[in-house]
């Protein structure tokens, strides 16, 4: 299999990894679990679980850095300037990652995007916010409302664009219309181990899709059993499942 790293710099975030695998086929953007890096994907089975599709010029891999050291995971900051700081990480991956994955897959259908946990926040975050880049997003044990996340402090707009919890239930007129002729949002979640306490997954999936039902954007909500826990081996299964209807 093809394996190509590069590091990409950009102003207000620093050098960030991005590592692609595979040699043809749709873009898959992959965001590491809270605070990860881009070989993350690798180190933990994820490519592995998918290589048939990678090998078989299905499926071209690009996973990437987390920030989130710096902005959600720093707990020291307020949210809404640890939302600030988020922004310039997606600012990151629209303006200079994605153009990367353009030039180096160019004519492709638009890219599909993914992560667990944390990863499943940003997946899902573009999906609903960029779905003219990222038409399906695929979201594995994810928690959606960051103002959870240990929040404290004032919040203002740089939380509300960042929180869909906040964002989607707003949504209304031509920009509701635009998100449901692009966005396919998949949130995928088990019931076992870890998927409620502490990580509140389980719920913040249930409260997710009702939004997205409530707005009538296109989504699906899949819930694994009682032993589908909030880790590595069952992100594998899930990814592997749901992953060939998509390229």
């Amino acid at each position: 299999m093809e394996r190509v790293q590069v590091e990409l710099d950009t102003e207000g975030v620093g050098r960030g990894t991005v590592i692609r695998y595979g040699h043809w086929g749709r873009p898959l953007v992959v965001f590491p679990s809270e605070a990860g890096r881009a070989w993350d994907f690798e180190n933990n089975g994820m490519v592995d679980a998918v290589a048939d599709l990678v090998e078989g010029g299905r499926l071209k891999v690009y996973a990437v850095d987390s920030f989130d050291h710096l902005t959600w995971s720093q707990n020291s900051l307020p949210t809404e300037e640890r939302a600030r700081r988020h922004g310039v990480y997606e600012r990151w991956v629209i303006d200079t990652v994605m153009p990367l994955v353009d030039r180096d897959s160019p004519g492709h259908a638009g890219a599909i995007t993914t992560g667990a946990s944390m990863g499943a926040y940003h997946a899902v975050n573009l999906g609903l916010k960029r779905p003219d880049l990222f038409p399906v997003a695929i979201g594995l044990s994810g928690s959606y409302d960051p103002t959870a996340w240990h929040g404290w402090g004032d919040i203002g707009q740089a939380t509300y664009f960042a929180n869909p919890c906040a964002y989607v239930p707003g949504m209304s007129g031509d920009h509701l219309g635009w998100v449901r002729a692009n966005a396919n949002i998949l949130l995928v979640v088990g019931q076992g181990a870890f998927e409620v306490h502490p990580t509140k997954s389980l719920p913040g999936a249930h409260q997710l899709a009702d939004l997205l039902a409530q707005k009538q954007i296109p989504h699906e909500l899949d819930v694994w059993g009682h032993d589908s826990a909030h880790d590595w081996p069952w992100w594998r299964k899930q990814l592997a499942h749901h992953l060939p209807r998509f390229c």
